[in-house]
């Protein structure tokens, strides 16, 4: 029988990435840019030659890990046992949700959402689900990837998380630091108002 908290993951992550690519494809067609799928920074484009590969093995591993029994790639003893196994569906959970949260987010940005930084795309959206936290949509892929390598933890998903939070970390940097100079005030109220990933918590800065 199939490992049923993986499959979920598998699922989740490969509907994620296939909607990401129906949205920029869409986009490119709607209005004749490519959103972001070459980045215009040189910055940008250095960090895209470790997401690309992420990204693809981001949605392999959890379907190489649901059809090998042994080897580096397949699922742990320990991840079958004991409470862990409470866990891994927890996570399953939270991967689903995850996805849920980022299509509201999809759906508010929707022709302002693009996947670099660029001059030609200025918008300051500071409401719905961007109200409280700056970067809700990276919010939630860091949520989907702790959630697979809760359900898959083997060395390789575990690098791979480890990887995602760096880019992430240095993306939404990049990204405030261009808003910044964009917005001037109104971007220094919101971050007043705001956290990065997590929503602010008194008067503690992100």
């Amino acid at each position: 029988m199939r490992d049923i908290p993986l499959l979920v993951v598998a699922l989740t992550v490969s509907a994620y990435w296939l909607r990401v690519g129906a949205m920029a494809r869409r986009i490119r067609r709607h209005l004749h840019h490519d959103v972001g799928l070459v980045p215009e920074r040189p910055g940008e484009r250095r960090m895209w030659l470790l997401f690309v590969p992420m990204v693809a093995l981001w949605c392999i591993l959890p379907w190489v890990g649901l059809t090998h029994s042994g080897g580096p790639f397949a699922l742990p003893g320990f991840a079958t046992a004991g409470v862990y196994v409470v866990l891994r569906w927890a996570a399953a959970l939270a991967a689903v949700a995850g996805f849920l949260l980022t299509l509201h987010c999809w759906r508010r940005m929707g022709d302002d959402w693009r996947m670099d930084i660029s001059d030609d795309h200025t918008a300051l959206i500071t409401d719905g689900p961007f109200r409280r936290i700056r970067h809700p949509i990276y919010a939630f892929s860091i949520l989907i990837m702790i959630s697979t390598a809760v359900v898959l933890p083997t060395p390789s998903m575990i690098a791979l998380a480890a990887l995602h939070l760096s880019l992430m970390n240095i993306k939404a940097r990049n990204e405030e630091a261009h808003l910044a100079r964009m917005h001037g005030d109104a971007w220094r109220r919101y971050v007043e108002q705001t956290g990065r990933f997590l929503p602010r918590l008194g008067g503690r800065r992100s």
